[in-house]
């Protein structure tokens, strides 16, 4: 009978050992792969119905009226559609907004809706998880900056849980990026400065 030595009791371990590694870490990496499908597929289905795309993709016209213009989807009010002061409420009307649907006008002054693709320079590329999340919770930029302006519905998105949060920031992580500066909102003072 021949003696085992350590050595041969060391290879003949790794000859198990390795492929079972191996597969563990295969089907772990599969795993979190599928999770993060999951969560990237829960944030579009959760962008897709909570009317993201109603004010953050221009709308053009179409052949049955005004749509989202989905070559730019989530891209913001476009850099390039300058608009005029915006009209003067009168009567009951308070609020006004473009035709893109993405620039409105009311007592707050004039809001442009935000790029959220994930482009580093224009939209939310630089932003964190938690710099999004924070964003909704407190209402403001990035938690911290200035009040994130109607017609965001920061008291409707509050009531997302963490895992709804998460999942819409990975989905709008995992979307094409789109170069496209929105302007600064106006505050009142200025955008009535404007119309006169």
């Amino acid at each position: 009978m021949k003696r085992r030595t350590t050595r041969h009791i060391v290879q003949a371990a790794m000859t198990f050992a390795v492929p079972i590694t191996v597969a563990a870490l295969s089907l772990a990496f599969s795993a979190q792969a599928q999770t993060t499908a999951e969560k990237i597929a829960r944030g579009k289905y959760i962008v897709s119905t909570s009317a993201c795309h109603d004010c953050h993709t221009p709308w053009k016209m179409g052949p049955n009226g005004p749509a989202p213009d989905m070559t730019r989807a989530l891209s913001g009010h476009p850099q390039d559609f300058k608009v005029p002061p915006p009209p003067k409420p009168e009567g009951p009307w308070i609020a006004a907004f473009a035709a893109t649907n993405t620039a409105w006008a009311g007592p707050w002054g004039v809001s442009f809706t935000a790029n959220l693709t994930p482009d580093p320079e224009t939209g939310l590329g630089k932003w964190t998880q938690r710099n999004f999340i924070e964003t909704i919770r407190t209402g403001r930029h990035m938690g911290r900056g200035r009040e994130v302006l109607p017609p965001m519905p920061i008291m409707v998105y509050n009531n997302f849980t963490e895992a709804d949060l998460e999942a819409i920031f990975s989905y709008l992580q995992s979307i094409p990026a789109i170069r496209n500066r929105v302007p600064e909102p106006l505050p009142p003072g200025e955008a009535v400065a404007k119309s006169q």
